[in-house]
């Protein structure tokens, strides 16, 4: 699969394996905000290059994390907090509320508001709210997803998902560590959520005796002789039929010392370069 076409494989489930379980009593909210996103979300990923991937493990997993799994596009706490933030341009009465988080990355701040409102204008031809004057409609579900590409794309924050770095990813979004163990057990679903996006959409024919693997695989004796092939090659990483990171670098490594786009999917073509003495 291209990476311009891989954000249109997103489906619902992988929403929701990412997002993890949630309580019964939210479940239903979080099926809403996730179909809007899955609506909404492919071709503004495509647009603003949100889809390789990383970019899309640690997008999908850093939204999941401050949307409460998408059980969520606004912040549950009242917004008081935020008044008198001079730093997100809260400077009247009232605005800690009027502008608490909003959408899937959780907007905040008068300033932020004002900013999004100014990008969008800038993206579209059509006319768009004021989303100063009327934050609440940032809810909207024609707008609650640019919000998350707006402030993905002005912090630049493809940079650092190349780089596959969670912490850079997390301090930009957060501005310290906040809700790191979270965030790093939904980045390790998301990868394994978009590996199994690209391996589903490996266009060559399935092969009994060599089968497409993906990371989150475990358990499983195929997995078992790929590490043991790899191991051949040189990788240091141990046989234990689960395809977690190591076995995903490793693979990765291999694919791009011998010519193959380093997807950390075993397809046929890797098989086959694996198989050689």
């Amino acid at each position: 699969m291209s990476p311009s076409s891989l954000p249109q494989a997103l489906t619902q489930d992988t929403f929701i394996a990412i997002g993890g379980p949630v309580p019964s009593n939210r479940s239903k909210t979080r099926d809403t905000n996730v179909a809007i996103l899955r609506l909404a979300l492919p071709d503004l990923m495509d647009a603003y290059e949100i889809n390789t991937p990383l970019r899309m493990a640690h997008f999908l997993s850093q939204l999941a994390h401050e949307s409460d799994s998408f059980c969520t596009f606004e912040e549950y706490a009242s917004g008081a907090a935020y008044e008198g933030r001079q730093d997100l341009g809260n400077v009247r009465t009232g605005d800690g509320r009027r502008f608490k988080g909003r959408g899937p990355i959780q907007l905040t701040g008068r300033a932020n508001y004002r900013a999004f409102t100014a990008w969008i204008k800038r993206q579209m031809f059509d006319a768009v709210p004021n989303f100063e004057a009327q934050p609440e409609l940032l809810l909207d579900e024609n707008w609650v997803a640019w919000s998350a590409l707006y402030f993905w794309t002005t912090r630049r924050l493809n940079e650092a998902a190349d780089r596959d770095d969670i912490i850079a990813v997390t301090r930009i979004i957060n501005g310290g560590r906040n809700g790191l163990a979270d965030r790093k057990e939904k980045l390790a679903r998301a990868k394994a959520a978009v590996a199994r996006l690209v391996a589903a959409a490996t266009t060559t024919p399935f092969s009994k005796d060599w089968p497409v693997l993906h990371r989150g695989m475990f358990d499983n004796t195929d997995v078992e002789r790929l590490q043991s092939l790899l191991i051949h090659h040189g990788a240091r990483i141990g046989i234990d039929g689960d395809f977690g990171p190591a076995t995903e670098l490793a693979l990765k490594n291999f694919q791009s010392s011998h010519s193959i786009a380093p997807t950390g999917v075993a397809d046929p073509a890797t098989w086959a370069a694996l198989r050689e003495a």
